[in-house]
């Protein structure tokens, strides 16, 4: 009498667990990963799905819409927010039918089994130095909305565009904040829209970056969230332990002072160089393996910043591989959490994946595994043994 009461509980948790998966973002996420792909010796997306999964990452940024990456992550759960690059702005800004091409093909074709939940609108356009592309963001954007309204997509898609550091004309003391004034113009009508349809404020936060370029006043500790003396924000009385709280929050007193002050922050970028050249001071694997460490952290604890404490702060980890043919100085090839073989750069509490030469164990691998089988054939089969033995 007992088989089917145990059968049915079983069988209601696959349904459920499916049902939920194919619904909703899931709105209590706080840590993600920039995956990143600009190298030629890092694993197929398939592998990287297994890593993730592995990692209890499920949450990812890509910089462009590939689709063999929308492909592999078909059915992972893992959300995604893709990038329209910046080379796209100008023809996206002229016209919503070419917005709506782009989605349908890059976006839409791969909904709903590919959980794609965001578009970010270029990368750092304002306060770049390509101005011709800060005239066109705000059409772009536009346009990209009106699409997936169309589209009926708005409800599941959010619209977005991740800034640097380099729009603010002053960002310390936390309470100074304020954009620069050859910005105001664009960002002005980019955060009125953003405001009207819901989307966040997403900021490239670096404490590396502000250390990197003044080691000689700041305080290491301080950026790595050890313990420090930190600072004391005399206007808002608050005080922080960590560079990273006072940047986001930053962030919140700009948007307050332009008008905004309940649009939320999210920080679309942040991490720590694991190696860099002579002249980038930090840039060590102990420093990286500190910031990211204690980072995680601090996320996990799903809490608010001094300015916010009532508001989860939510970040994007940069990144989930060393990008071996990146331009520019070494730290820029030298972000990632994991290793091209899919092992951890260093440990913060993640395990990798073993490669396919170890000992036979219960942990994956990237040859082993080799993705001939798909998760709903070993679901399946699983499924049938736990019914004979529940039958027996």
């Amino acid at each position: 009498m007992t088989t089917f009461p145990l059968f049915l509980c079983f069988f209601c948790a696959i349904f459920l667990n499916g049902v939920f998966q194919q619904t909703g973002v899931d709105a209590g996420w706080t840590y993600g990963v920039n995956y990143g792909r600009i190298a030629d010796n890092i694993p197929p997306p398939e592998s990287v799905v297994t890593l993730l999964k592995a990692a209890k990452i499920k949450n990812i940024r890509i910089y462009d819409a590939d689709h063999g990456v929308l492909t592999a992550f078909k059915g992972s759960g893992i959300e995604i927010v893709v990038g329209l690059g910046n080379e796209y702005l100008k023809d996206i800004s002229v016209g919503e039918d070419r917005a709506m091409n782009w989605i349908k093909e890059n976006v839409q074709a791969f909904l709903p089994d590919t959980h794609i939940r965001g578009i970010a609108v270029g990368n750092e356009v304002l306060g770049g130095t390509d101005v011709e592309l800060w005239e066109v963001l705000v059409p772009a954007v536009k346009n990209v909305y009106n699409a997936l309204y169309r589209l009926q997509l708005t409800s599941i898609v959010q619209v977005s565009s991740p800034h640097s550091e380099a729009v603010f004309a002053n960002s310390f003391p936390p309470s100074s904040c304020i954009f620069k004034e050859d910005i105001v113009p664009v960002m002005k009508p980019l955060l009125e829209f953003f405001n009207l349809i819901g989307s966040p404020f997403f900021i490239n936060a670096y404490p590396f970056l502000a250390y990197k370029n003044d080691p000689q006043h700041i305080d290491i500790d301080y950026a790595l969230f050890k313990k420090n003396k930190g600072i004391f924000d005399t206007k808002t009385n608050l005080h922080y332990d960590n560079m990273f709280d006072a940047q986001v929050d930053a962030a919140y007193i700009a948007l307050e002072k332009a008008g905004y002050p309940k649009m939320p922050v999210i920080v679309s970028e942040t991490g720590w160089a694991s190696h860099g050249d002579e002249n980038e001071a930090g840039a060590t694997l102990k420093n990286a393996r500190t910031y990211n460490r204690n980072l995680r952290k601090k996320l996990m604890k799903k809490k608010g910043t001094p300015y916010r404490p009532k508001t989860v702060v939510r970040a994007y980890i940069f990144a989930l591989f060393n990008e071996n043919s990146k331009p520019g100085p070494t730290s820029e090839r030298n972000f990632g959490l994991f290793k091209a073989d899919g092992s951890i750069s260093y440990n913060i509490g993640f395990t990798g994946l073993k490669p396919s030469s170890a000992a036979p164990s219960s942990l994956l691998s990237f040859k082993n595994l080799g993705f001939g089988c798909s998760y709903s054939m070993i679901l399946t089969a699983s499924s049938a043994v736990l019914m004979l033995i529940l039958a027996s």
